[in-house]
């Protein structure tokens, strides 16, 4: 597995995750109040994930690795760095499906929405309703 440099991102990079996002997923734009960890190979953002602040919790959001880079452990490696550094009992994140078994690996539960935080479960709804499918998950400390 290669290794991966994991960084909290300065608020002055964003432009390059912007970039990133822009080329690989669309929908994701980071932003300054949000904590944003990034992971890199040999110099190359290979990978980044964000933390935004709703409340008092915090939703897991915009997990991108660059799709050349998949299925290398790297989303492991990031993973397994932000639970360790950032994911407290007040982290959730809304899953596709086919990453369910991934986030669980990473310490997060899945949950029913109405198990979810008010401010949580009407952001929740929103999404699900513009016809995304998501699973609310929530992190537990080991």
């Amino acid at each position: 597995m290669r290794q991966l440099r994991i960084e909290t991102l300065d608020p002055i990079k964003l432009p390059l995750v912007a970039r990133l996002y822009k080329t690989h997923y669309p929908s994701g734009k980071a932003k300054s109040n949000e904590l944003t960890i990034a992971g890199y190979l040999e110099h190359q953002l290979a990978c980044v994930v964000r933390f935004r602040p709703i409340e008092q919790y915090q939703l897991l959001t915009g997990m991108l690795v660059i799709p050349e880079l998949r299925q290398l452990g790297i989303g492991h490696q990031l993973l397994n760095h932000c639970q360790t550094k950032v994911c407290t009992t007040d982290t959730y994140c809304f899953a596709y499906p086919h990453l369910e078994s991934f986030y669980q690996q990473h310490g997060f539960i899945t949950l029913s929405p109405d198990n979810l935080p008010n401010s949580l479960n009407q952001l929740f709804t929103r999404y699900t309703g513009s016809g995304k499918s998501l699973i609310p998950m929530h992190f537990q400390v080991d």
